[in-house]
């Protein structure tokens, strides 16, 4: 049966791209690195711009790492970014992976989930590729849980339609939360759940949290598809950004986003 396409809720606008780029195996997957040794074989799953995969391929020695992404360009540039030995970037889909069974040690779902109709699917997909005794590992945020002060109601408001429009999409903003649902339901009967915070605070942390998410809200294809699907309109969208602004601007304003985790034993 032929899977159903996806759509990105946000696209690969450069304020997206801003933040991705910012993501490393530190701030990204510390829960997967006590796991990784010298040879792990990986698969990095919707790896964007590649700097997690790149991170976790410095962590292996020679062991061979792929990064995967859906986006052609993003691949490419991916490739002309980040130039190691043993990595490779390369076009495939999380639900028809193009290696044979049990080809990796470990495969990694970094904020992938989320953004899927069919999670479970893609999670036995991974499952697939990886070798006996191996891990399949993912990290999704759980928007619903965002806790960010001072209250402001342009934030709620933008919580709200960021909602509507990944259930618009068929995904899941709040996977964070069912990650190790997922996992069981895919097949995996050994299952440790974790969670960490990215937490913005500083001025400059706001500046760059509060700036990029400005954009995104007028810039993105988060834009482009709440007014195609009539979600929201271009006033509401201004007044939204500038509410990120605002909290970018108060010396108190804090942003907390938490993501749930699970390594699933193969």
């Amino acid at each position: 049966m032929t899977q159903p396409a996806d759509t990105y809720s946000h696209g690969h606008h450069e304020s997206v791209l801003r933040s991705h780029r910012w993501r490393t195996a530190e701030n990204s997957a510390a829960f997967l690195l006590p796991h990784l040794h010298a040879g792990t074989s990986l698969l990095d799953v919707g790896c964007g711009p590649g700097n997690i995969t790149a991170d976790l391929a410095s962590r292996v020695g020679t062991g061979r790492v792929v990064g995967l992404d859906l986006s052609a360009e993003v691949v490419a540039a991916a490739t002309a970014d980040h130039e190691r030995p043993n990595l490779t970037f390369a076009v495939g889909d999380v639900y028809a992976l193009d290696h044979p069974d049990d080809s990796f040690d470990v495969v990694y779902a970094h904020q992938v989930l989320q953004h899927l109709s069919d999670p479970v699917a893609a999670l036995r997909e991974m499952r697939r590729v990886v070798a006996p005794g191996g891990l399949v590992a993912a990290r999704d945020s759980d928007y619903g849980a965002f806790v960010w002060s001072p209250d402001d109601d342009r934030l709620t408001r933008w919580m709200a339609l960021y909602h509507e429009l990944t259930k618009h999409n068929r995904a899941d903003a709040d996977a964070g939360r069912h990650l190790h649902v997922y996992a069981r339901a895919a097949g995996f009967t050994d299952v440790a759940v974790s969670s960490s915070n990215w937490t913005f605070q500083t001025a400059e942390e706001r500046a760059w949290w509060g700036g990029l998410w400005a954009d995104r809200i007028r810039q993105s294809d988060f834009a482009r598809q709440v007014l195609e699907y009539g979600l929201s309109n271009e006033a509401e969208l201004q007044d939204i950004a500038d509410g990120f602004h605002r909290w970018a601007q108060d010396p108190d304003g804090l942003f907390i986003v938490p993501h749930g985790e699970v390594l699933c034993r193969a």
